[in-house]
């Protein structure tokens, strides 16, 4: 029992200590330090003036402070904040990058779009249609009705085409595309492409034509430059087309490069036919012609001219343009249209067949077909040869014209 105490005891009065000279581990009371030996070595275990001490107690655990706590959270949590600043910087800058975006595209559609409705809603000023005075009760009021809604529908057509710049854009505005497409394209090869500004058009006239298993429609405008357009349009898949090859009056090949000697020896042309010494050809005579060109949107102009064409009045061409002559001097208009008439006094449109003959002393012409004599793409002569008619009072003026010629 007493042996138990005195180690007790000793447990309690002494340690263990750490030998700096030998490196050895020893035991010895905790108090004394001056006389404690290393009980290896049997020196002073201490290098300075205290020997290194090895408890065996846990080590001493220093407890953080409340301020380095808060510190570290603080720092923590600054820096933490300072990456949610980063971070919804960013998105804020990368949302008004795509507000830009989107804001531009807006505006960009909403331009075309004025654009658009600028384009498609010119409203040339409107006039009274020639036609409608010639139609009483029922009929009339059918025909003004056509009129209105297909007016819209037609200047739309005009305008598109005009402003096209491709052969693709033009082919859509025009009647039977299809057949048309490789006829523009050798045309526009040939011919130059007149450009009119579709802003300056103005609308000033309107009548239906009664084809003959159609009504079509017949219009004037103009640019405000003395420029006459003269614009046929016909009904195909619920839209009103041009009759492109009436607008631009369209030959085989350009007259006066024919009349030159160029190109094929014979062609199919849309010419304009005056009849000269009308008063002094006696019945059964030949029909003398002189065939000039017609000048796009200068209905009033003569173009080139051909020499003396003499044609058999008692053949089948012959008697197409008496007749076509005749009801010109008569003051009518073919297809029952009502526009007064844009070609030169007494002339009448023909679209022919002429065969150049080139001879050792001189370049002759001759028709060969009279196809019609208008320029509407529509195979019927539009006249009638047995029809009787009485010439109009101005018959005389014209003929002073022509003769004069």
């Amino acid at each position: 029992m007493g042996e138990t105490v005195m180690n007790s005891v000793s447990d309690d009065t002494t340690s263990w200590f750490h030998c700096g000279r030998c490196g050895s581990l020893f035991r010895s009371p905790i108090r004394g330090l001056e006389h404690r030996k290393c009980a290896s070595c049997g020196q002073d275990p201490s290098l300075g003036t205290q020997a290194a001490v090895v408890a065996a107690a846990p080590p001493v655990r220093r407890e953080r402070t409340p301020h380095a706590e808060t510190a570290g959270r603080d720092d923590g949590e600054s820096s933490s904040s300072r990456g949610r600043e980063a971070r919804s910087a960013q998105r804020s800058k990368s949302n008004r990058v795509v507000w830009k975006i989107v804001i531009g595209w807006l505006a960009f559609l909403g331009l075309l779009i004025y654009g658009a409705r600028v384009i498609w809603n010119v409203q040339p000023a409107r006039v009274d249609t020639d036609g409608t005075s010639a139609f009483t009760g029922t009929e009339a009021d059918e025909r003004k009705r056509l009129l209105d809604d297909a007016l819209p529908l037609c200047q739309q057509a005009l305008l598109g085409f005009l402003q096209a710049t491709s052969p693709e854009q033009r082919n859509q505005f025009v009647y039977s595309p299809i057949r048309t497409a490789s006829r523009m394209a050798r045309f526009y090869g040939m011919n130059p492409l007149l450009t009119l500004d579709p802003n300056k058009l103005v609308f000033t006239g309107a009548s239906t034509l009664d084809l003959p298993d159609e009504i079509a429609i017949e219009t004037r405008w103009s640019d405000g430059q003395g420029r006459e357009l003269d614009v046929v349009f016909r009904e195909e898949n619920d839209d009103w087309r041009i009759d492109w090859s009436h607008f631009v009056r369209e030959s085989d090949y350009p007259w006066q490069l024919f009349l030159a000697g160029d190109g094929e020896p014979e062609g199919e042309f849309r010419l304009l036919a005056r009849e000269r010494l009308a008063d002094e050809r006696a019945a059964g005579a030949p029909i003398s012609l002189v065939l000039h060109a017609p000048r796009f949107a200068e209905p009033g102009n003569e173009g080139m001219r051909s020499p003396e064409i003499l044609v058999d009045s008692t053949s089948p061409n012959g008697k197409l343009l008496d007749a076509a002559f005749r009801t010109r001097r008569a003051g009518r208009e073919l297809f029952g249209s009502t526009l007064s008439r844009l070609d030169p006094s007494g002339m009448i449109r023909v679209r022919v067949k002429v065969r150049r003959l080139d001879e050792e002393s001189q370049r002759t012409f001759e028709i060969t077909d009279v196809i019609a004599c208008h320029w509407l793409t529509l195979d019927v002569p539009g006249v009638d040869p047995d029809e009787i008619l009485v010439d109009a009072p101005a018959r005389s003026e014209n003929r002073s014209r022509i003769d004069d010629d």
